[in-house]
C-alpha cells in the first residue's frame, strides 16, 4: 500500500472492507501512522459515530440518546448537492441507512456521505461550506 501511495502521489489512503479498515497517511517525515485491521464482532457499530456519553444521575445505566455522526475524512462540508438545490437533510427529519445526508469536498472530488443508522436529524453542527476535520461532528442523530 505505501508503494501504491509514493507511485501516485497520494497522500492519504484509506482501505475499508467488510470488518477490516486500514488507513495510511503521509506527512513530511513519511508515513504518520497504521491503523491496523478493525475487527468488529457482535452488533454492526459504523466507524463514523460516537455515542455520546451523559453521565446519569444516581449511578443508573441508560441508553444513549443521541447519536453524532462524524467526518470520515477532512474537507469542506456541504448540506446540497448545489447551491440552488434543497439540503440533503432538515432537523427533524427522519433518515434511514444509505440515505446521503451531506457531501463533503477533499481535493476537488465531490464524498456523499450517508448515514448509517436509522434516526432523526436532532441538530446540524457544522455550517455549509465549512471546512471540517476528521472525526469532527457534523449531525446529532436520535437513533430510532
Amino acid at each position: 500500500m505505501i508503494n501504491l501511495m509514493n507511485e501516485n502521489s497520494l497522500v492519504e489512503l484509506e482501505v475499508e472492507k467488510d470488518d477490516m479498515r486500514v488507513r495510511l497517511k503521509k506527512t513530511a517525515s513519511g508515513i504518520e501512522g497504521f491503523s491496523g485491521p478493525v475487527v468488529i464482532q457482535g452488533q454492526n457499530i459504523p466507524l463514523s459515530q460516537d455515542k455520546l456519553q451523559s453521565a446519569p444521575a444516581g449511578g443508573e445505566k441508560e441508553a444513549p440518546k443521541s447519536v453524532e455522526i462524524k467526518a470520515p475524512m477532512v474537507g469542506t462540508f456541504y448540506r446540497a448537492p448545489s447551491p440552488e438545490s434543497p439540503a440533503y437533510v432538515e432537523v427533524g427529519q427522519v433518515i434511514e441507512p444509505g440515505q446521503v445526508i451531506c457531501i463533503i469536498e477533499a481535493m476537488k472530488l465531490m464524498n456523499e456521505i450517508k448515514s448509517e443508522i436509522k434516526g432523526k436529524i436532532l441538530e446540524v453542527l457544522v455550517d455549509n461550506a465549512e471546512p471540517v476535520e476528521f472525526g469532527q461532528s457534523l449531525f446529532l442523530i436520535d437513533p430510532l
